[in-house]
């Protein structure tokens, strides 16, 4: 008995590869997967891991959204998180079209806190509040910007474009994701603030790490810390600079380039020693603990999966840090542990994902690719595990 439809990642690139005529044996060669891990993960046994994702979407010539996809759209609607995500569109569509006769917006300070307060609430893991709030207080802070014209209200814009980002991304909307990252970089330049302008090439570099274009994701890098420099010497700065490496490494490591990565880890460490925890600081949750937790991330993506869950050792993610982060580490630790053979271990990790953040958790690509390859290591499946699959698969539980 499946808890899941099999309509998994692995499933995906069977069917892709057999519409591109080419056999296991082909795409293995074509993609530098190994051929074991490569016929591992259609059958399910093993998660598909981002490296080979992006692997197996060059072999075949496809984009990386077409393998992955958006494969929850039934559990989308379930929820009712997918007619939020129309008025998020359109509410991107009018940053051009000046104030909105028929608004009257809030003082600008008042905005100021609105858009604070939904960054934090994404980072609570709390996604169907914020997606339903964002679309509105986009066209109202679209109108006050425009009447106003001051740097305040570009940037308070910004941050709401930064939020429809996040929500793209944590949904799976890829396209719109991009929509939101350029209208945020339009409202940055309005408001002449060097520092969002090097955190915008991050999370930019970001989108290109999703989709295995490594060269093009280290050059957005090397833009962001150049226009950094161009800002005054901040711990603001210190923060997004490290930030950046810390997404350097993981692009690093997803592409298989072990010094590169570590050496962006140890830039990112240094930097963290200076900042200190700085989780509030664009939400970006830098800091020492962040930068142990990115450790784990990059032996994972090296493939150094024992070495992965050795990082975990005295690695205490601290009470007060961001839910949605924590759910993501969790989800991390779960796939490092499947591949070390450490079952019940990992099934642990995954509940802990869903405990911290279950709306994240219950749309995260790898909580779904690890509990589709515990369903397949599983002899017995136990009753616990058979209800875990249930709430992925759509049924709705009281902590959403």
């Amino acid at each position: 008995m499946h808890a899941l439809p099999e309509d998994r990642t692995g499933v995906r690139m069977k069917r892709l590869r057999r519409e591109h005529h080419l056999t296991q044996r082909a795409v293995s060669d074509l993609s530098g997967i190994p051929y074991s891990t490569y016929t591992k993960t259609e059958q399910g046994v093993i998660p598909a891991t981002p490296h080979v994702i992006a692997a197996f979407a060059r072999a075949v010539r496809v984009e990386v959204a077409t393998v992955v996809g958006q494969p929850y759209a039934e559990d989308l609607r379930s929820d009712a998180l997918d007619v939020l995500i129309m008025p998020v569109r359109e509410a991107l569509d009018v940053y051009d079209l000046g104030a909105d006769p028929d608004i009257r917006p809030r003082p600008l300070p008042e905005l100021r806190d609105e858009a604070e307060a939904l960054c934090a609430a994404v980072r609570a893991g709390e996604i169907k509040q914020v997606a339903s709030k964002v679309a509105g207080l986009i066209e109202e802070t679209t109108t006050a910007a425009h009447q106003n014209g001051t740097s305040e209200g570009w940037l308070t814009l910004a941050s709401l474009y930064r939020t429809a980002y996040d929500i793209a991304v944590k949904l799976g909307y890829p396209d719109l994701a991009q929509l939101s990252l350029a209208r945020m970089d339009w409202a940055a330049q309005r408001g002449s603030d060097a520092v969002l302008g090097g955190m915008y090439q991050y999370l930019r570099a970001l989108t290109y790490i999703r989709e295995g274009k490594y060269r093009t994701g280290q050059r957005l890098v090397g833009v962001g810390l150049s226009t950094l420099r161009q800002a005054d010497a901040t711990r603001e700065r210190e923060v997004v600079t490290g930030q950046l490496h810390l997404g350097a490494a993981v692009m690093s490591g997803r592409a298989h380039d072990e010094a590169q990565a570590l050496t962006h880890l140890s830039e990112a460490e240094r930097i963290a020693a200076t900042t200190g925890e700085a989780v509030k600081v664009h939400w970006l949750t830098f800091g020492p603990t962040n930068v142990k937790v990115h450790r784990v991330s990059v032996l994972a993506e090296l493939d150094q999966y024992g070495e992965a869950v050795e990082a975990t050792t005295g690695l205490n993610v601290p009470a007060d840090w961001p839910k949605s982060r924590t759910s993501h580490h969790y989800a991390e630790v779960a796939r490092a542990q499947l591949w070390t053979g450490r079952i019940d271990e990992s099934f642990r990790s995954l509940v802990m994902a869903r405990k911290s953040a279950p709306q994240q958790a219950k749309y995260h690509p790898t909580v779904r690719e690890t509990y589709a390859g515990l369903e397949a290591a599983y002899r017995r499946l136990p009753e616990s595990f058979l209800s875990f699959g249930s709430w992925l698969s759509g049924a709705p539980t009281p902590d959403e």
